[in-house]
């Protein structure tokens, strides 16, 4: 196989009717190192919003068990991006997330946002750094795959195009990103569990990398004091370099998924979908408010 010839099959595809398809091409084959980055960062992304970053920060799972979250989270997500919306895992990984969100009052606003950075920030973050742009079928597909997949969520008034989705992201990052003190722990929490999973001496190393990525939107509302130019400019220009390497590789024979990911650590012995995620019941365990909406389909 050619390095190309991948992306060629997949612009012979429908993005509409194939979308979940191309997005499992795109994820598993083509970008998998960029993806998982990509969405790390998205997740991330919504801690800046205060009703999100606090809500995370009061549950404690995010501060008290980071790599359960980080773990359950990639595993359902990617769960449907391997099987399918129709097969009995896909399924089972929607109706996990969905018990899970009914626990708490999250707002349609606020889940059509975190749809939104699942769509948006893997684009930008590919189109930057990796080893080539990402197509416009590919772009659409991804559009389509999480349309689909807030449908099956009870999200309302979702984007209906890739433009959509981003100007959703963009405009509701401008009005809502602010200081929120549960946030920053949340924040913090996750870059700790970042350094934790390369030897300790890299931990200050790997965190300024990792504020070297940010935004200032993000640096701002985090309160967190922006790199140097200098140290910026190293590592954004090594994360593209990283790229341009990938680029002269051979394509990828086999998918890569993310229970394969070496981050992934809290399962050892292997894991069962229906036992991921949070079990809180409203009001009592691991919640701290009661969801009025349980309208929310599965």
């Amino acid at each position: 196989m050619k390095r190309f010839q991948r992306l060629a099959e997949i612009r012979r595809m429908d993005p509409y009717e194939e979308a979940s398809e191309i997005y499992r091409l795109s994820s598993a084959y083509e970008f998998p190192w960029d993806f998982t980055r990509a969405l790390e960062l998205a997740l991330y992304r919504t801690y800046a919003v205060p009703s999100i970053g606090r809500l995370l920060a009061e549950t404690s799972e995010f501060t008290g068990r980071p790599q359960k979250r980080y773990d359950d989270t990639a595993l359902l997500l990617d769960a449907i991006v391997e099987h399918g919306f129709g097969s009995e895992q896909g399924r089972t990984a929607i109706r996990r997330i969905n018990r899970m969100h009914r626990s708490y009052d999250i707002g349609n606003d606020d889940m059509r946002y975190v749809l939104c950075t699942f769509v948006v920030t893997p684009k930008r973050w590919i189109d930057a750094y990796a080893w080539r742009r990402m197509s416009r079928h590919e772009t659409v597909a991804s559009a389509v795959h999480y349309r689909t997949l807030g449908r099956h969520m009870g999200i309302r008034d979702i984007p209906g195009s890739y433009e959509e989705f981003e100007d959703c992201l963009d405009t509701y990052e401008a009005a809502h990103f602010a200081w929120d003190e549960g946030a920053r722990r949340v924040s913090d929490a996750t870059l700790d569990l970042m350094a934790s999973w390369y030897p300790r001496p890299l931990a200050p190393l790997l965190r300024t990398g990792t504020l070297a990525l940010l935004d200032e939107p993000l640096l701002r509302a985090f309160r967190y004091t922006p790199p140097g130019p200098g140290t910026r400019a190293l590592v954004r220009r090594a994360v593209r370099l990283r790229g341009r390497a990938v680029r002269l590789m051979p394509p990828r024979r086999v998918p890569h998924h993310a229970w394969q990911n070496r981050e992934i650590k809290g399962y050892p012995n292997g894991y069962r979908l229906t036992e991921l995620g949070t079990h809180p019941v409203p009001g009592l365990r691991g919640c701290p408010v009661r969801h009025i909406d349980t309208s929310t389909a599965d």
